[in-house]
């Protein structure tokens, strides 16, 4: 039993793994995208705007990596694996508190310039 449920976590490494670059690859072409028609004029989208939504999918991808991460220490615990997860997990950690503090920074100046503008806002 053991062995089959070691199997089944090998085997979903790689998709949790990929699941976060996939996430992280989204955030990216959408950020640029909007970054882009920004630039153009086409669209007229604010900076912080499109860093909000590049550090959304940001935050999301790495959550999924790091969960690959814990899976592979789940099925291989040696002080190695535990080690390498624990810098892993400390770096994605200060990456991602800092994250937050910017995407609520972020959202707190967008809200202030609403309350500001008012009804020109829309």
């Amino acid at each position: 039993m053991e062995r089959h449920v070691r199997d089944f976590v090998n085997f979903l490494i790689p998709i949790v793994d990929a699941i976060g670059a996939t996430v992280i690859s989204v955030g990216v072409l959408f950020a640029f995208g909007a970054w882009l028609l920004s630039e153009l004029r086409i669209r007229r989208v604010p900076y912080e705007r499109i860093r909000l939504l590049l550090g959304r999918f940001l935050a999301l991808g790495l959550e999924f990596q790091l969960g690959a991460d814990l899976l592979g220490t789940a099925v291989r615990p040696s002080y190695s694996e535990i080690g390498k997860l624990g810098a892993i997990a400390a770096i994605r950690t200060v990456l991602n508190f800092f994250l937050a503090k910017e995407l609520s920074h972020t959202q707190d100046v967008e809200a202030g310039e609403r309350q500001l503008l008012g009804p020109l806002a829309r």
